[in-house]
């Protein structure tokens, strides 16, 4: 039920940032050039097999990467096959991470390989501090690994190593027992235990090569380069710096509501991407940053996310729709693994976005809201455009890599109390 809501909001703009834009033409190329270059692909033998491993992550043109991926390895005469990397995403069964890898295009028929899914795991060694390592044992019965993964910026804790190959082969390469494992260890002794882990595995299990991809910050392919066992952690390292070049942000401070349209695990492991909210909450350590927003209104699910809301703690309200998208099995056992509950602890929920976003404005302190300032992006993926409320009215004329797109006007309201797009974000 829609509530009689007299509340008044500022007018809105849209406008477009100018963002790190560097797209690799030919991707699958790319790929190629990336297997050409490398002496590890020459020490298989015709006929090894190798289990390539493809996680959860809505990576940009993730079904044409591992099928050259894939292609470039059969010419070889070697003999791939796919297994989901993605810890306990998907449910945390087989059918789950199958399914997970089908809504990116990857399925036996696309790809030309059969995908392993199975659950299982072995301990391949100890760490000093007693914790034990896991690996997927259907990828351990393979003559060679390798992993294909995305190097960039993590969301919830920054370190020399963060998202990417050796995270792939430590969390999730280790199924639901290995990321479990990992994060209970990282209450303790930090996210350092990544590289401790990756590090062991690459010691103990046969690792062929690492296929890593940078994204500029539009979210196009930048680059894919194949990466030695040997110097994958110190590669891993000097990609990251790259790709923190390239990180989208919003580029406005002190905003009092920040409406992100939709979150979901195809957009950030944790919904929305805190290196762009600035905000992040569990046991492993809470922050409050740039954009220093004092309310999150989250809007939607996103419908490739099936359900898992994990990280929808992290928002001040919500709307009824996105809760009744919500999977709370799916979501709830992503947060535990992850030993972060707090990130799908539910919101306040409201009937209609004028209610949600009244919500947020009045418990800022803005009992008249023209003045509010206000942003309102896609998602944490999506920063090219997006709007901004009149407040920003001077920032915005000063900015040099943003320029106003449309007039200011008021926020439209469609009959049912929602958002009217009137124009694309």
């Amino acid at each position: 039920m829609m509530s009689k809501n007299s509340h008044t909001f500022p007018e809105m703009a849209l406008v477009r940032q100018r963002l790190w834009c560097s797209p690799v033409e030919d991707v699958a190329g790319a790929v190629e050039t990336a297997f050409a270059g490398s002496p590890d692909i020459q020490r298989a033998s015709a006929g090894d097999s190798v289990a390539v491993a493809v996680g959860s992550r809505g990576i940009h043109a993730i079904d044409i990467i591992v099928r050259a991926c894939v292609d470039g390895l059969k010419e070889k005469g070697l003999k791939p096959f796919l297994f989901p990397a993605m810890g306990s995403h998907g449910n945390a069964t087989p059918q789950g991470q199958a399914a997970v890898l089908a809504g990116y295009g990857i399925t036996e028929d696309t790809m030309g390989v059969p995908i392993a899914t199975a659950m299982e795991t072995d301990c391949v060694g100890t760490l000093d501090c007693g914790m034990d390592v896991f690996f997927s044992r259907v990828a351990l019965s393979a003559d060679w690994i390798l992993p294909v993964n995305r190097i960039k910026p993590h969301t919830k804790f920054s370190g020399p190593i963060e998202s990417g190959l050796a995270k792939m082969l430590a969390v999730g390469a280790g199924k639901t027992e290995g990321a479990a494992a990992i994060h209970r260890q990282a209450v303790h002794s930090s996210f350092a235990v990544i590289e401790q882990a990756a590090a062991v595995i690459l010691e103990k299990c046969n690792i062929l090569c690492g296929l890593a991809i940078l994204e500029d910050g539009c979210g196009n392919t930048a680059q894919v380069a194949a990466v030695s066992p040997e110097s994958l952690l110190d590669d891993e390292k000097k990609l990251l710096k790259k790709a923190y070049k390239m990180l989208p942000r919003i580029p406005f401070d002190h905003v009092d509501v920040l409406v992100v349209d939709r979150i979901g695990k195809d957009i950030s492991g944790i919904g929305m991407d805190s290196n762009v909210t600035g905000r992040h909450r569990d046991i492993t350590g809470d922050f409050y940053t740039h954009p220093h927003a004092k309310r999150i209104l989250v809007r939607d699910l996103s419908p490739a996310s099936a359900g898992n809301a994990n990280g929808i703690g992290l928002a001040d309200v919500t709307t009824t729709r996105l809760l009744n998208a919500v999977d709370r099995e799916k979501t709830y056992k992503n947060a535990l693994t992850a030993v972060s509950p707090e990130k799908a602890a539910l919101p306040m929920a409201f009937d209609c976005d004028r209610d949600a976003l009244a919500a947020c404005c009045r418990s800022c302190g803005l009992e008249a809201g023209t003045g509010a300032r206000i942003i309102r992006i896609q998602d944490t993926a999506s920063l090219e455009t997006f709007f901004v409320s009149r407040a920003f009215e001077d920032e915005l004329h000063a900015a040099k890599t943003v320029e106003q797109v449309t007039d200011w006007r008021p926020i439209g309201f469609d009959a049912a109390g929602n958002f009217e797009d009137l124009y694309a974000i």
